[in-house]
């Protein structure tokens, strides 16, 4: 199991509705894309924070770990933004308010996976993907996403076990072993993909498969305070950022 989905399942707000975490979490990511980059994005970006670490109670370090992956991202995408390609003054030369462009988008970008983070750290996928079809979502494509779900982690899984295997028998010993290992990972891993398909397949048939999967949902209802708790929240930070941004214009 993943740290993000092991986190969601001991989360504090596991047993919420997932449309309650939706409407803040998804609602916080919009007001970072949609609202002014300051202070909007900051405000958002603090109020996710302290929702993880606070009431949701995430862990600070697997909540780093998680984050500092797609902050990455937006660091890369950031940086373009500080130079231009072509023009007077060189093939490569400094951007005109490339920073506070840079500044903008950095802040836009984090604030906004902060957001999702809240809705991914608190929500695991097995709460969430059945109840897409409720929602409207063909059924067949849910089946899908479950099953890939599921392999992916047998997948990771099996991936672990072959470079521990590969690993007691000096298989990462030099640089030449070590590319030797990652052919015969990716072969492995391959075959045994292919293997666990074949009997996953073989397994619904004999189950009498008709092309949906039954699983058991757990009973929850939308809480209509938290939801409108949430909806003022994000209300409240939507007028902030208005109040705020007002004496700088």
């Amino acid at each position: 199991m993943l740290p993000i989905d092991a986190a969601a399942h001991s989360s504090r707000w596991r047993h919420r509705h997932p449309v309650d975490k939706a409407v803040l979490g998804l609602g916080l990511t919009l007001l970072a894309v949609s609202l002014p980059p300051w202070p909007g994005a900051a405000l958002v970006l603090l109020t996710a924070l302290a929702l993880l670490l606070g009431p949701a109670g995430v862990p600070p370090r697997r909540l780093w770990r998680a984050y500092r992956v797609p902050l990455g991202f937006c660091a890369t995408g950031a940086l373009t933004l500080l130079v231009q390609v072509g023009g007077p003054d060189g093939f490569v030369s400094p951007a005109d308010g490339g920073p506070v462009r840079a500044g903008e988008l950095m802040l836009r970008t984090s604030a906004a996976s902060l957001g999702v983070l809240l809705f991914a750290f608190t929500t695991p996928m097995s709460d969430l993907l059945p109840r897409l079809v409720r929602a409207g979502v063909p059924a067949p494509v849910v089946d899908v996403a479950l099953v890939t779900y599921r392999m992916s982690f047998l997948l990771l899984d099996s991936m672990r076990r072959i470079r521990e295997a590969q690993a007691a028998r000096l298989g990462h010993t030099s640089r030449a072993a070590e590319w030797r290992s990652l052919a015969g990972l990716g072969a492995t891993a391959f075959v045994r993909a292919f293997d666990r398909a074949a009997r996953l397949q073989a397994g619904l048939a004999g189950r009498g498969y008709d092309g949906t999967l039954r699983v058991l949902v757990p009973e929850a209802r939308v809480s209509a305070r938290f939801t409108v708790a949430a909806a003022a929240l994000l209300v409240a930070l939507a007028a902030l950022t208005l109040v705020l941004e007002r004496p700088l214009s």
